[in-house]
């Protein structure tokens, strides 16, 4: 795999990003893909035609799959994109095309839905409500997104029961709050777009179930100065679930090992103390959310890398910013607070200081950086644009870091999943 070091400046890295949409068991069914086209020193722009068809590029060359981990994507979709027919280009099974609020329900808007139904894509109509002047589209429509900010709940509610039984799917968008996810699977939505999940709000101490403990025991154990190999392999050699994942992951042909494996010591001996302490850090994380949603799981991921390759730009990067990546939804995964999450783990100082504060609003010295991650995960163009400023690093080497860290995850994610049965 390339490194960061080795892309050349000049070369352009895509503004991307993705909000996942979700069933009510909170299983990813698709992402909306956030894009701008600009990534120059001081801001981020474009208009929706050239960002859209900068996004058709992207996708055609980094691959859907890699960006959006096997879901559907969503795009943005102007008038002018849905009639000059830009997304001929992409697989009509892999994508939904998102006709934008403006777009007018006219005779040429109606014969490009049509053409586009009989060429098998999906098509959802964004910010979709009561009396929308878009209503003659429905019948070539897949999904409806309502902004559930803009309408009541009781108008909610009688939308869903307008289409049910009809061949569309309605999708609660912005819902941002646990609250919010409950009233609208009550008015009868089958999907919902939002980051509600990634702000757990059943924040009560409680206990940790003994196997999430026995993790989190395995991460206190490498985060310790000298890493008691003999408790490791008593940690993993006690919980199948790791040791198939470990053999798995040796396998794998990101590895190149070629040497038969005689045991878990064996194993640990053929990674090396630096490489067992990443594959740790990524195994107990994919172990802890194997019941949960694959987003939060994946994005962990994304965040530990990207923080690890931005590390080396800042004085505060001598800190572990990889664990504090990894970490940062941990709380969400488990659903317990953070504070139970890192009790114990002999974290450095000013990782713990940040997991920490970032839950109640208060700031640390590593704040810009943890702020600078989730801007970037979220699409937040101009507080990317801010922050990059205030650390004072160019977008494009922020961009270059997000992307290969979505390559990353995506690969090493797929490598250290069990088999399907």
């Amino acid at each position: 795999m390339n490194t960061l070091g080795q892309a050349p400046a000049s070369t352009p890295s895509p503004c991307l990003a993705r909000q996942p949409i979700l069933t009510k068991d909170e299983q990813v069914e698709g992402y909306e893909l956030l894009f701008r086209e600009n990534q120059e020193d001081n801001r981020f722009e474009a208009d929706f035609e050239n960002a859209t068809s900068s996004i058709i590029d992207t996708l055609n060359v980094m691959g859907l799959d890699a960006i959006c981990d096997g879901r559907l994507g969503f795009i943005n979709c102007t008038q002018q994109m849905l009639l000059k027919e830009f997304f001929l280009l992409l697989p009509p099974d892999r994508i939904v095309i998102e006709i934008q609020q403006d777009v007018a329900a006219d005779e040429a808007v109606l014969g490009a839905c049509q053409r586009l139904k009989h060429n098998s894509y999906s098509i959802a109509l964004d910010n979709f409500g009561p009396h929308d002047p878009r209503e003659a589209l429905v019948p070539y429509v897949d999904f409806l997104k309502v902004d559930i900010r803009r309408v009541t709940s009781g108008q909610s509610a009688a939308l869903c029961a307008k289409y049910a039984g009809k061949p569309v799917r309605l999708i609660a968008h912005k819902v941002e709050t646990r609250l919010q996810m409950i009233t609208a699977v009550k008015d009868g939505f089958a999907l919902f777009q939002g980051y509600f999940f990634r702000r757990p709000e059943r924040m009560r101490a409680r206990h940790i179930p003994a196997n999430q403990a026995s993790y989190l025991r395995l991460l206190q154990v490498i985060s310790a100065p000298e890493v008691d190999l003999a408790a490791v392999e008593n940690l993993i050699k006690h919980d199948a679930s790791l040791c198939y994942r470990l053999l798995r992951y040796l396998n794998s042909p990101l590895l190149g090992v070629t040497s038969p494996v005689h045991s878990i010591r064996h194993g640990m001996n053929l990674l090396g103390e630096r490489e067992l302490v990443r594959w740790i850090r990524m195994a107990t994380t994919l172990a802890m959310g194997q019941d949960k949603c694959s987003d939060l799981v994946l994005s962990s991921m994304v965040r530990a890398r990207f923080c690890e390759l931005i590390a080396p730009k800042f004085e505060q990067g001598k800190a572990d910013l990889f664990l504090m990546g990894m970490l940062s939804l941990m709380d969400a995964i488990l659903e317990i607070p953070m504070g139970v999450v890192i009790e114990g783990l002999a974290l450095d100082a000013r990782v713990k200081e940040q997991l920490l504060q970032a839950k109640i609003g208060h700031e640390s010295p590593l704040t810009p950086i943890y702020q600078l991650m989730l801007a970037r995960e979220a699409g937040e163009w101009e507080e990317v644009t801010t922050l990059a400023k205030k650390l004072n690093v160019s977008l494009p080497f922020v961009n270059r870091a997000y992307t290969e860290a979505m390559a990353w995850a995506r690969e090493m994610t797929a490598g250290l999943a069990p088999a399907d049965k």
